[in-house]
């Protein structure tokens, strides 16, 4: 074998060593990409996710708002009747004089 045959053959070995390289490093290269997709996939339903959450929350906080406000206009009306009852009695003891 001269010297020309072993440079050839050293350079036909590496240059299967990379093809392989080149083989392993695009699987590599795919997995990663759909290990991505996949994680974008979560990443996309997880927003969508806390983009419902937070109008529960919001439609809660309207809710208690509301709540509360008839609550404080319960109260009101009963403040209200009793000051009208007040009123009337009021009413009544003048025209008695």
């Amino acid at each position: 074998m001269t010297a020309e045959d072993k440079t050839i053959a050293l350079f036909t070995t590496r240059v299967r060593q990379l093809m392989i390289q080149f083989e392993k490093l695009k699987k590599e290269n795919a997995n990663l990409r759909e290990m991505l997709d996949e994680r974008d996939g979560r990443i996309q339903k997880m927003e969508e996710q806390l983009s419902s959450t937070r109008k529960n929350f919001e439609n809660l906080k309207t809710a208690r708002m509301l709540e509360v406000s008839e609550g404080d206009l319960d109260a009101a009306k009963a403040k209200l009747n009793k000051l009208v009852r007040s009123v009337n009695k009021c009413i009544t003891l003048l025209s008695e004089k």
